[in-house]
C-alpha cells in the first residue's frame, strides 16, 4: 500500500518535502487539484511518465498536461509566447486556463508520443499545495487519477489501481469540482478556444477580440 498523507493534519512543509522526494525518485504521486485528484510525476523522467500512462490505461500517443510554477518557465518549453497569450496568462494564471503550445525542438522529454505530436497543454494550477511542490520540482506531467476517458476522481475511497504502484497519496477528503478547465489552442496563427470551461468565453473575448471558438 502507498503511504497516505492527510493534508488537513500533516504540516505542509513536511508534505511538500515528501512529494519532492518521491518525484525526484521517479515515482508517480497522487494529489488534489482544483478539478479532482491527479497523478503527478516529473515530466522529464520517461519511465515515470510511462507509469502514469499505464495507471490510466491511456491509448498510445496520448500526452498528459504539464504543470509549471510560473510563466517564465514557458520560454524553455515552447516555441512562442505571443502578446495575446501573455495577456491571457497574466489574467488567468494561476487558474483554470490550459494553453496548448508547440514544443521546443529537441526538448529532452517524452510525454508518451515519442515527440511526434510536438504539442503540449500547460497550466499553472491555483492550488497552494501543488504550487509549493512546483517551486522545487520543475515541470510536472499531470493527468486525472482515473482510467482514461472516465470522470475525475473526487473521492479516494475507490481508486482503480493497486496503491503499491504509487509513491505517496496526498488526501484532502472528498473534493468538489467546479467543472472543467478552459482550453486555448495557441499552436496556429490565431488563438482558438478548443474547450469552454469554467472561464466564461466572454471574459476571453474581452481580452482577445475575435478569438475563434
Amino acid at each position: 500500500m502507498a503511504q497516505r498523507i492527510d493534508l488537513t493534519t500533516q504540516p505542509i512543509a513536511i508534505a511538500v518535502e515528501t512529494a519532492i522526494r518521491n518525484l525526484q525518485a521517479g515515482e508517480v504521486i497522487i494529489a488534489p487539484s482544483e478539478f479532482g485528484y491527479v497523478y503527478l510525476c516529473d515530466a522529464f523522467k520517461k519511465d515515470a511518465v510511462k507509469a502514469l500512462h499505464i495507471l490510466r490505461g491511456d491509448p498510445e500517443g496520448v500526452v498528459p498536461q504539464v504543470f509549471i510554477k510560473d510563466v517564465k518557465v514557458l520560454s524553455g518549453l515552447v516555441t512562442q509566447v505571443s502578446s495575446e497569450v501573455e495577456l491571457l496568462t497574466k489574467k488567468f494564471w494561476p487558474g483554470p486556463l490550459s494553453i496548448t503550445f508547440n514544443v521546443q525542438p529537441g526538448l529532452s522529454w517524452n510525454l508518451g508520443d515519442d515527440g511526434k505530436l510536438g504539442k503540449v497543454s500547460i497550466r499553472i494550477p491555483n492550488q497552494s499545495f501543488l504550487l509549493q511542490i512546483l517551486e522545487s520540482s520543475g515541470p510536472l506531467a499531470v493527468a486525472a487519477a482515473a482510467l482514461s476517458g472516465k470522470a475525475a476522481t473526487l473521492d479516494l475511497s475507490s481508486l482503480p489501481i493497486y496503491e503499491s504502484d504509487i509513491g505517496v497519496i496526498f488526501t484532502n477528503g472528498v473534493l468538489t469540482s467546479p467543472g472543467k478547465s478552459t482550453i486555448i489552442d495557441a499552436t496556429g496563427v490565431t488563438l482558438k478556444i478548443k474547450r469552454s470551461g469554467v472561464i466564461n468565453d466572454n471574459e476571453i473575448s474581452a481580452l482577445i477580440p475575435g478569438i475563434f471558438g
